[in-house]
């Protein structure tokens, strides 16, 4: 688990906002962000993308809460709401923050875990498969979990695991639909299962029906006599009518 820095550092940007001034931002080691939220005007700053990337590399992520001080201004509670990589390299070229009401509920998604081993991949030869591996929560910021833990060890064939399934406390509100599925144990479709023999079978048919049409091909395209013979029938079938 990356340490989180107890305080984020902002200083507030001045000029103009353009993409030059974006460069320069970044050659001097830090990347440019926006502040906003909490009915205040939003503010443009810079801050280090080295304490960003610890934030995004925590257990908690970008719904971790950190304190932000914004040179010149108040500090607050605050959270990463967007964040733009550089596609090649991979580095931090800007990112959102929110200001946080910690005594207003907020919506977020949090990772769900998969914990155990599922009966039916044991015992029954299944497969495990994750459906949903994030769910919407609504709840105050001090209550937002990393991540949510869901038992797997009783699934078996036939049976789903729920969003109204997965464990949570009173204070934790489910915004994802409660029959949504998250996980169930399947097994290999029969249609796999048996698509070895199927093909072995074809392959001893398939050949001849190809191999009629081919040669006939042949025939008319090499011989130049199928044909002449086939308009030669013609008379004949009309002479016993």
């Amino acid at each position: 688990m990356a340490n989180i820095p107890e305080v984020i550092v902002a200083t507030p940007r001045t000029g103009k906002f353009n993409k030059n001034a974006a460069r320069r931002v970044r050659v001097s080691g830090l990347i440019p962000a926006v502040v906003y939220g909490a009915g205040q005007e939003s503010i443009a700053v810079t801050v280090d993308p080295k304490s960003i990337t610890r934030i995004l590399h925590s257990e908690s992520g970008h719904n971790t809460i950190f304190d932000l001080n914004i040179e010149g201004g108040k500090a607050a509670k605050a959270m990463i709401i967007d964040w733009q990589y550089e596609p090649i390299k991979g580095k931090l070229l800007h990112i959102d923050l929110k200001r946080i009401a910690m005594d207003r509920a907020l919506k977020v998604s949090v990772p769900i875990f998969l914990v155990g081993e599922a009966e039916g991949v044991k015992t029954q030869g299944g497969i495990l498969e994750q459906i949903l591996r994030e769910v919407e929560i609504e709840c105050l910021p001090a209550d937002i979990p990393s991540n949510i833990d869901a038992d797997i060890s009783h699934l078996v064939f036939g049976t789903v695991l729920r969003v109204s399934d997965l464990p949570h406390p009173e204070k934790l509100k489910f915004l994802t639909d409660a029959n949504q599925p998250v996980a169930h144990v399947t097994s290999v479709k029969e249609e796999e299962v048996a698509a070895p023999e199927a093909v072995a079978a074809e392959a001893g048919a398939a050949p001849a029906e190809p191999e009629v049409i081919k040669k006939g091909k042949q025939e008319t395209d090499e011989e130049g006599a199928a044909a002449p013979a086939e308009k030669a029938e013609k008379p004949e079938k009309k002479e016993k009518k």
